[in-house]
């Protein structure tokens, strides 16, 4: 919009200088009269000037025409002719003069030139000014704008439309409301030509309100005055008024330029109103514009951001092929839609089509190749960009890092990393999700440290990242960390990083704190409702989950496919099997969800571990598609819950058919076996494990204390506050035995006496770690543990007692759950 003002008033500032003297009469191109036309085609040579008298005029129609044919040698020739001949231009010729000077970046010259001219006027500032602007010299064109103020200069609205696009590009929109304050004292608000630079600062600014004061104070509106008012509309996101205002202009009788329809396809898509936007399709054709670049692009967005590929292809068949931006624009829009194929397609044709990509082709064709993975093309792209010297730009190495980072090349992306010149935020979260892919934690946070080290501002990328490092360590110190760090800026009200710190909480063992950042929500989304669910099922609090997932029926959210795995896991962990299989029903019946493996899996869970074992195996049977491992799982854990040896067995088997190194399900058969006291078979199970090469994953529980992570496993000693703990665990057994602890030794899987099996009972590493935590934390304080196995049925009714005991909340995460214990009570009433 600036730009389009700008060239009307350098146009208008050409006739005013033209205007100084009668004998001129402007043109539509170059301003030069038809004598002066005649006259520049006669004088070949700079000996046919005439030598009678200095003719100023015959100079300044010379140098214009080096102005238009881009020649400034000619000009400086003609500059140093003029020299020789004392000089003596006037006040209009130096202008044109420094107007050439200007125009060809030669600016050492016009600042010489200006310096020279003995009676400088407001034209001569004024294209200074612009040159400088320009070139992006700002504080100097900034000072010239006060040396015409100081001198004297007349403020016409050319200077205040110069000033007003200088703060624009210098990002100093909120001084405009100083130069309107100005523009106001003189009287030359009403004027067209200010009015509508004003109106594009005031829309930069987001100040929507004023320009359309600005607009309404306007006199004599032409049609870039509409234009600017339609273009602040759409760009502010006022997308009602944009279209309301089109329509006004249009019953007025001014014609849309290709400035107006861009805007107005701008609101039509905000809006999404897409059969409007068909109808201004339909009057782009009829006014000529469908070939225009501004108008095209627009169009390309409403199509395909609608979902209209078709129609899309339509518009880009009728955009000139030569020009990059269209191809890269198509390649851009289906790599943000992940329709990587079309996306490569398109760009194998603009190849073909011989035409030159640039850095924005290369970070989209990128993109669709980090998506689908495609590792061999990617590097093959990756050589062509260093080919054509692209590698070092910011935008490319970025979308580089994402390939390497999502084949799983991480050292490569480390490489890119490391060598970029120019890294912005984007690099250092390209680096940090790429970690969190790969489930590198430690790294993440490190990186998201050094990040704020060296103050980059971190996004909602960045802290969302980080959050899910910390939910996969269950890092609750680190979490709350970050979580104070948003709340110091804009992002503790952004929904993406809400809902990570509602799952870090949550995946962290503080369900109560994950519940008070979900109830502070000002809006909610599906991953807002899906993330409480599953954290509240997690924690097996399920009739808290059926609650969340009730009040999420009452508003405008819909339940998804996540949203029933959260609450059928929820129904399984409490064994909730008439509400399990309600919720389930309600899924396909009322929602129209397709049942997927996760929601079959908690079924069998469900309907196994409430001893319906048949009714299990009987839906396994019903389920459309191959069942997977996770099925056969399920089941095979609810026989050894009920001691189903037959049913258990066959359940292995076939998990190990698929998956025959799958060392969970060995020792699941192994249990079963043991609990049956079939040692035959348990050491059958253990030789076929090694013949295998398959290891039993050792029981591992640990805590965090001051920063540090405290590993335990079982019968471990090697801990230096070892003796503290052996302490802290024959006090715990008498406590506990005073209070009515008596021992399972069935927890136990090994053939040997229940005296040592009491003792064994006492050093596994939850235990270990419990005592450690007592010893070390503070008085009064939760003590918070994560075990890599399933707690033991012994250790889960110690932990019971010890909470009592010692009059502290004792938080247990193992494999499948978290085990809240307080006051001798369990969150999961003795159902896990």
């Amino acid at each position: 919009m600036i730009k389009l003002i700008y060239q009307r008033a350098l146009s208008c500032l050409n006739f005013a200088t033209h205007c100084r003297t009668g004998a001129w009469i402007h043109t539509s191109q170059c301003g030069l009269s038809a004598q002066a036309v005649q006259f520049t085609q006669q004088c070949t040579s700079f000996e046919e000037l005439p030598k009678s008298e200095f003719d100023s005029y015959a100079y300044a129609a010379l140098i214009q025409d080096c102005i238009q044919n881009g020649d400034p040698t000619l000009g400086m020739q003609l500059h140093c002719e003029i020299l020789k001949r004392g000089g003596c231009l006037d006040l209009f010729a130096s202008n044109v003069l420094l107007n050439m000077y200007v125009k060809s970046d030669l600016f050492s010259h016009a600042n010489k030139l200006f310096e020279e001219i003995p009676e400088r006027n407001t034209i001569s500032f004024v294209t200074l000014i612009q040159g400088l602007s320009e070139s992006e010299r700002f504080v100097d064109a900034l000072d010239l704008f006060v040396r015409l103020h100081s001198e004297g200069h007349e403020f016409n609205p050319f200077v205040f439309t110069t000033i007003l696009k200088l703060l624009v590009r210098m990002g100093w929109t909120e001084l405009g409301c100083n130069i309107h304050a100005c523009i106001y004292k003189l009287g030359l608000d009403c004027n067209a030509f200010v009015g509508t630079a004003l109106i594009d600062t005031y829309s930069i600014c987001g100040h929507v309100d004023i320009a359309r004061h600005v607009f309404d104070g306007i006199i004599c509106k032409d049609m870039v005055s509409w234009t600017g008012m339609v273009a602040c509309y759409a760009e502010n996101g006022y997308f009602e008024e944009a279209i309301e205002l089109f329509y006004q202009m249009r019953v007025i009788g001014f014609k849309p330029n290709n400035f107006t329809f861009a805007s107005v396809l701008k609101a039509c898509l905000g809006l999404g109103a897409l059969i409007a936007g068909r109808s201004v399709h339909g009057f782009v054709l009829k006014s000529h514009y469908e070939v225009d670049h501004f108008v095209g692009l627009a169009l390309l967005d409403l199509y395909t951001r609608s979902g209209e590929v078709a129609d899309a292809h339509g518009v880009f068949a009728e955009m000139p092929k030569g020009n990059v931006i269209p191809w890269s624009f198509m390649i851009a829009r289906y790599a943000q839609r992940d329709q990587c194929e079309e996306a490569l397609d398109m760009f194998h044709q603009m190849r073909q089509a011989l035409v030159v990509p640039n850095q924005f082709t290369y970070a989209s064709v990128l993109q669709a190749c980090a998506t689908k993975e495609a590792l061999d093309l990617g590097k093959q792209i990756h050589c062509n960009v260093i080919k054509v010297g692209l590698e070092l730009n910011v935008f490319v190495s970025n979308a580089l890092m994402d390939v390497y980072a999502k084949c799983g090349m991480i050292e490569n992306s480390v490489k890119l990393f490391d060598e970029s010149p120019d890294r912005n935020d984007v690099t250092w979260n390209t680096m940090i999700v790429g970690y969190v892919h790969l489930g590198d934690g430690e790294k993440v946070l490190s990186l998201f440290s050094s990040m704020l080290r060296y103050q980059v501002q971190a996004t909602e990328v960045t802290y969302s990242s980080a959050l899910r490092a910390c939910a996969s360590m269950t890092a609750l110190g680190s979490g709350l960390q970050i979580h104070s760090l948003t709340v110091k800026t804009i992002y503790d009200k952004d929904i993406v990083v809400c809902n990570a710190i509602i799952d870090m909480y949550a995946k962290c063992g503080s369900i109560k704190d994950a519940r008070l950042v979900f109830d502070k929500l000002n809006q909610r989304d599906e991953v807002s409702w899906n993330a409480m669910i599953s954290g509240y099922s997690k924690h097996g609090l399920a009739l808290e989950a059926i609650k969340i997932f009730e009040m999420m029926q009452k508003t405008s959210c819909k339940p998804n496919k996540l949203t029933f795995v959260g609450v059928l896991s929820a129904c399984s962990n409490a064994g909730f099997l008439d509400r399990g299989q309600a919720y389930f029903n309600c899924m396909m019946q009322d929602y129209g969800i397709q049942p997927c493996i996760e929601h079959y899996t908690c079924m069998v869970w469900l309907l196994g571990r409430s001893g319906h074992l048949n009714k299990a195996v009987k839906l396994i049977e019903e389920i459309p598609y191959e069942p997977s491992v996770m099925v056969w799982r399920a089941l095979l854990g609810a026989c050894v819950v009920h001691n189903n040896v037959e049913l258990g067995r066959l359940s292995a088997e076939r998990v190990l058919q698929m998956e025959p190194q799958d060392e969970a399900t060995h020792v699941l058969l192994s249990n079963i076996y043991a609990t049956a006291r079939r040692w035959e078979n348990v050491a059958s199970v253990r030789k076929n494990m090694k013949k295998k090469g398959v290891k039993k994953e050792p029981g591992l529980s640990w805590i965090e204390n001051q920063g540090a992570v405290h590993f335990f496993t079982v019968g471990d000693t090697s801990h230096p506050d070892m003796k503290l703990i052996n302490g802290m665990l024959e006090w715990l057994n008498m406590k506990t035995w005073n209070a009515g602890y008596v021992p399972n030794c069935d927890a136990v899987l090994l053939d040997v006496e229940d005296a040592e099996k009491e003792q064994l009972l006492w050093v596994h590493s939850e235990r270990l770690a419990l005592a450690f935590g007592l010893i070390r934390t503070p008085s009064g304080s939760p003590i918070r543990i994560i075990k890599n196995l399933r707690i033991c049925i012994d250790c889960h009714a110690a932990m019971k007692l010890i909470s009592k005991v010692v009059k502290r909340a004792i938080v247990v995460r193992d494999i499948n759950r978290f085990h809240h214990f307080q006051d001798g009570v369990c969150s999961c009433g003795d159902y896990w």
